[in-house]
This record gives C-alpha cells, sequence and structure tokens, in this order.
C-alpha cells in the first residue's frame, strides 16, 4: 500500500480510526493496486464528529473575522508547500495524471482558501435608517455545514466547500466519495496545523448511508454536495425533512458553439480542454461542441489531428497527458457509452474503444474519443457521459444553435467561440447555463462564482456569493422614538 493515511477518518482534530465500519480499499486506477484500505465510519462516530463539531464551531465562531483569515491564511500556505507530496497522492487515489494535479487539484484548493482567507475580515451587515429608529443586519454563521464530495477533483472539492464554511465561522463536516477518500484526510491535517480549533474541520468516510445522515440530521445546518443529478435529488430530499440550506453542485451537458468567424485553433484547443482534461471526468465538460457548417470539416480535422496526438500512460510520468478512468464501474459505463454511439449510427472520427498501455495491462485506460454526424436525440448527445467523449454536431444560424444548446435539463456550462464581440453577449444572455466561457473554456477561477441552473444544481460555489449560501442575515431594529400602540 502506497498512501495509507494514519487513520480513516479525521476527528476533533485527530486521526481516528473506527474498525467496526465496513472496510474497504482505494485503488489505483493505473494498476488495480490496492494503494490504502480504510473503515467507513459508525453512527457512534458520526455522534462523536457532531459533538466535536458543536464545541469547535463555537470556539471558532468567537474568533473575529481576522483571526480566521489568518489561519486560513496559513492554511493556504502550507498546502502550496506540501502540494508535490498532495498531488502524488491525488494521482494515486484518482488516476488523473501528475501533470494535471500539480497544477489543477491541491494548488486551486490553496487558491480558494487564501480567498476566502482574505475575506473573513469583510464580512460584514448594512445599516437602514427610519424616521423613529434604524435597522442593522448582521451576516452570522449557519452552525455545523456537511460537505459531500465527488471523487473527480477530491482535495479541490473539499477545499472549495470548507473555505467558505470556515471563513464565514462555521464548522464542518466533509464525506469525501469512498472511490477517492485520502486528500481530504490531508487537507484536514493543514488545517490544524494552520491553527484550525480542534472540531471545526472533520473528515468521515462512508457512503451513501454516510451521506444520508449528513443530509437529514437535525443538528447539521446546511449540506453542501457535488455530484450526480441523482445524488443531488436524494440529498435535497434528506434536507427537506429539516428545512436545512442546501447546495447543489450536479452535473451538466453544456454545449460549445463555434461560429464561422472564430479562431479555429483556439476553439480546437477549447473543446479538447472542456472534453478531455482529466480523462474527461469533469461535470462542465462541453460534451455537445455544435459548429457552424461552413466550417465544420476544417474544425473537424483539426480537432481530431490533435486528439491523436494525446499520450496516454503511465498518471505518475510528467509527460502523460492522460491518465486512466477512476474506477472500473466508470471504466466499464465509459465504454457502454461509445458502442452505443456506434450503434445509433454515429461517425467515429478518432478513438472509440479501451486503450492499451505499455506496461500497465491492467490499468482503466480508454481512448479520447470523438464522434460526428450525432442526432441531438441519440443518448451520447443527451445523457452525461463522465468520459472523454465528444460529439460534434453542425448549425446554420443562431437561433437553432441556441435552441438546441438548450434542449436539455442541464444547465451547468456553456462556451462560446466567436470574433464578433456583440454575437458573444447575445448568445452568452440566450444561454441557459451558469457559467459562460467566451473563447476559453473551463476556467474556473475562485474569484468568480460557480453553479448551475435547470438540473444542474441550486446556489453557487466561489466568489463573494459563496458567502451567501454559508451564512444567514439576522436583522435588527432599534427605536429611537417611542412607539404607540394603536389600542
Amino acid at each position: 500500500m502506497r498512501a495509507q493515511p494514519p487513520a480513516s477518518h479525521y476527528v476533533d482534530g485527530a486521526y481516528v480510526e473506527d474498525e467496526a465500519g465496513e472496510a474497504f480499499e482505494s485503488i489505483y486506477p493505473a494498476t488495480g493496486e490496492a494503494i490504502a484500505r480504510l473503515h467507513m465510519a459508525t453512527p457512534a462516530l458520526f455522534d462523536r464528529a457532531l459533538a466535536a463539531a458543536k464545541r469547535g464551531q463555537a470556539e471558532w465562531a468567537a474568533k473575529s473575522g481576522a483571526e480566521r483569515g489568518r489561519i486560513l491564511r496559513r492554511a493556504a500556505e502550507i498546502l502550496r508547500e506540501k502540494n508535490d507530496a498532495i498531488s502524488e497522492i491525488e494521482t494515486l487515489d484518482t488516476g488523473k495524471a501528475v501533470q494535471e494535479t500539480l497544477v489543477a487539484d491541491a494548488a486551486s484548493g490553496a487558491d480558494c482558501i487564501e480567498y476566502f482567507g482574505a475575506l473573513a475580515a469583510d464580512i460584514r451587515g448594512s445599516h437602514i435608517e427610519f424616521p423613529n429608529g434604524f435597522a442593522y443586519t448582521r451576516r452570522e454563521p449557519l452552525g455545523i455545514c456537511a460537505g459531500i464530495g465527488a471523487w473527480n477533483y477530491p482535495i479541490q472539492i473539499a477545499s472549495w466547500k470548507s473555505a467558505p464554511a470556515l471563513a464565514c465561522g462555521n464548522a464542518m463536516i466533509f464525506k469525501p466519495s469512498e472511490v477517492t477518500p485520502l486528500t481530504a484526510l490531508k487537507l484536514a491535517e493543514i488545517y490544524t496545523e494552520a491553527g484550525v480549533p480542534a472540531g471545526v474541520f472533520n473528515v468521515l468516510q462512508g457512503g451513501g448511508a454516510l451521506g444520508a445522515m449528513l443530509s437529514s440530521h437535525p443538528a447539521i445546518d446546511k449540506v453542501s454536495v457535488t455530484g450526480s443529478v441523482g445524488t443531488g435529488a436524494k440529498v435535497m430530499g434528506g434536507a427537506a425533512e429539516t428545512t436545512k440550506h442546501v447546495t447543489l453542485e450536479l452535473g451538466g451537458k453544456s454545449p460549445i458553439l463555434v461560429f464561422a468567424d472564430a479562431d479555429l485553433d483556439a476553439a480546437v484547443s477549447g473543446a479538447i480542454l472542456g472534453n478531455f482534461y482529466s480523462t474527461g471526468q469533469i461535470c462542465s465538460n462541453g460534451t455537445r461542441v455544435f459548429v457552424e457548417r461552413s466550417v465544420r470539416q476544417a474544425f473537424v480535422e483539426k480537432l481530431a489531428e490533435r486528439a491523436k496526438a494525446i499520450r496516454l500512460g503511465d498518471p505518475l510520468d510528467p509527460e502523460t497527458h492522460l491518465g486512466p478512468l477512476v474506477s472500473k464501474a466508470q471504466y466499464d459505463r465509459v465504454l457502454s457509452y461509445m458502442e452505443l454511439g456506434r450503434s445509433q449510427g454515429a461517425t467515429l472520427a478518432c478513438g472509440g474503444k479501451a486503450a492499451e498501455v505499455a506496461g500497465l495491462p491492467n490499468g482503466l485506460f480508454v481512448e479520447p474519443t470523438i464522434f460526428t454526424d450525432v442526432d441531438d436525440t441519440m443518448r451520447i448527445a443527451r445523457e452525461e457521459i463522465f468520459g472523454p467523449v465528444m460529439c460534434v454536431m453542425d448549425f446554420d444560424s443562431e437561433d437553432e444553435a441556441i435552441r438546441r444548446a438548450n434542449a436539455t435539463d442541464f444547465g451547468l456550462a456553456a462556451g462560446i467561440y466567436t470574433r464578433d464581440l456583440s454575437r458573444a453577449h447575445r448568445m452568452a444572455a440566450r444561454v441557459a447555463a451558469g457559467t459562460v466561457w467566451v473563447n476559453s473554456y473551463n476556467l474556473t477561477p475562485v474569484e468568480m462564482p460557480f453553479g448551475g441552473v435547470k438540473r444542474s444544481g441550486i446556489g453557487r460555489e466561489n466568489g463573494r456569493e459563496a458567502l451567501e449560501h454559508y451564512s444567514q442575515v439576522k436583522s435588527v431594529y432599534l427605536a429611537t422614538g417611542p412607539e404607540e400602540a394603536p389600542y
């Protein structure tokens, strides 16, 4: 085992084992090797974490925003200092290429923690004047928040959820995906080292049963989940029992619209980043690429040439572009969609099958895949695949492009490639998406709010808007003159 943590859970400022819980393993998807063995949390450990969070939150909320901010900024510094070691663990846990994890995982988590550390001292209310008094508002913490992570960006998601929660004075119990359980524990270590009080950030391992407890327990004041639409619906249902705050960052089937006046090379780069980065395992990926008919052939030729040059290999090799898919279940799912695309009549421009990588016969690798001649009714064009599978379609007008782009239950993101600034603004206003990139794709600076519309989610992560989802407003009215009763 190459990444075995000291224990499975992190509660009240220390590692804790819970051997009564069901055992499970973290598998390195490039080799099939078990790199860690852990136990899921029992209800007894859940209760212990809840008690620790209650104690820790009271102490943490009593600190000034400036004090909390200093500690969070120190945590960001430590995370950057440990980036190389954590990136290697993230690669082993997810299978993502270390070329990516070095710059996009712990590093982006550090950016997030630093950003919200800087905002912590500036969380404030407002003042309202009246003839016989005035009112002011206080922005107060919610209490104990639950974070439920996904397996594609484990430490980034843990940071995106914990940083605004802690900046506002909350405590958090975080449940990583049981597929990628390791780096959230490293983040917990770092928070403790930076000076976050015991109990403020706890990590519990578990599956759906733990997620249900976090969603429905009356002592949890808010739950934030990143995952599938189905998972989000279950969490929302559980949260409804106690009417707690909910943030849902869910799936997508996002469109990229490429107009004839676009820089085609830039559009090809955007489509590659929006489909193949992280081996296609990104919720915001632009997997429906609509190209204006007059440039479709040139676009596909450039795209296929670039895609065929993508290097699959050992994820720990810095020269590798793409690693394997995260699990056997995901591998089987993606291959089944590749077969569906062929059987439903789409044309393969490249890829379309499992990939063999020298020296890694048990690796869960698939070829970067591009389908053309895709009809909007095909399942590969309607359902989230979560793998390196791109659908290319063509269109003739803005109205057609928007109508087809919006013909989905999802609304997480969209991309627009054009040199026409007026068109860019028109299309950005008309497309149904929580985030729109113009002449770029999949850039998520922490200063910018991120989240979806329609079935892609509720609420926003990142940006100042995230503070609104981890705090609540209290209004205080103060009379400066007498108020007479009318009876």
